[in-house]
């Protein structure tokens, strides 16, 4: 009975266990099955093939400069967005006259389709019309106007800012939950000892809040590393593939040009990056939070 008692949890997890299973493994299991394949165009599967598609995509030069684009699109998105994030959500959190709207607008583009916001983007920033260009123009900063997508570089570096921008609410929403749930007493206390903002925020809440920082990465990554509509929207991995990542890469080659051997191979790569990933990452916070759990308690002994 007791040891009944003690598995209950388990068995009331169960049935939303075997679902997220089912759900999850079910296509990796078929995308498994289909990059073994020779794919039609059509979608049809001619036979097993082996490794033939891996083969393929290993030898594709698209492929490794995709992947290369693809690591520094997230590694800078993500980076760029916790650096902005967190002031502004500590900002957000302090009461302040206005803090309800100034809520509101920081949330809102949240609210707003991502494709429609690459729309709205790739319009503000044409080369001959856009708003961006006849604003600095009438401001007297640019003479001509500027071609923002039509050059590999300069397009990847516009997206990876539209990216960041598009992914602050989502990851203010989480720090500003996180900064909530602080204990007052510990600042209380550390105003009384004289303490400033910045020692505050470096010796209280950076070290508190890094459950909450280390959501948002892996959840920010995972996004990211995925996240198609920006720059499909935009440039469509153009001028010359030049700002492709694995994502549009693989839409490239299963949506335009029917090798769906292919993509689906990419696919499989892309899941198993960011298992590893996510595997890696969260081992590395664990095994510095059992690092920290003895020093924390010698402290707390003297």
């Amino acid at each position: 009975m007791k040891a009944f008692l003690r598995s209950a949890p388990l068995y009331m997890i169960l049935p939303g266990l075997l679902l997220a299973v089912t759900i999850i493994g079910y296509p990796i299991l078929d995308l498994a099955w289909t990059s073994t394949q020779e794919v039609s165009r059509f979608g049809q599967l001619r036979g097993f093939n082996g490794i033939a598609n891996f083969a393929e995509v290993f030898a594709d030069p698209l492929f490794y400069s995709s992947l290369w684009r693809t690591l520094i699109w997230t590694v800078v998105v993500v980076g760029g967005t916790l650096l902005i994030s967190v002031p502004v959500a500590i900002i957000l959190n302090d009461d302040f006259y206005g803090r309800g709207l100034a809520r509101v607008i920081i949330m809102l583009p949240w609210a707003i389709s991502l494709t429609m916001t690459a729309v709205v983007w790739r319009w503000a920033l044409n080369g001959r019309s856009g708003l961006l260009n006849a604003s600095l123009m009438q401001l007297g900063i640019i003479d001509t106007p500027i071609e923002w997508l039509a050059t590999a570089p300069l397009a990847f570096s516009v997206e990876i800012l539209v990216g960041i921008l598009v992914s602050i609410p989502f990851t203010t929403t989480i720090l500003l939950g996180g900064l909530s749930s602080l204990p007052q007493d510990a600042y209380e206390a550390a105003l009384v000892d004289g303490a400033s903002r910045w020692d505050q925020f470096w010796m209280i809440t950076l070290p508190l809040m890094k459950p909450f920082i280390n959501i948002a990465i892996v959840l920010n990554v995972i996004y990211v590393f995925n996240s198609l509509p920006i720059i499909w929207v935009m440039t469509e991995g153009g001028p010359a593939n030049g700002t492709d990542i694995l994502v549009t890469y693989l839409y490239k080659l299963a949506f335009r040009f029917g090798q769906l051997g292919k993509a689906s191979a990419i696919s499989l790569v892309m899941f198993f990056v960011l298992l590893a990933f996510t595997i890696v990452y969260v081992a590395m916070v664990m095994r510095n939070e059992a690092d920290a759990a003895p020093e924390a308690e010698l402290k707390d002994a003297e």
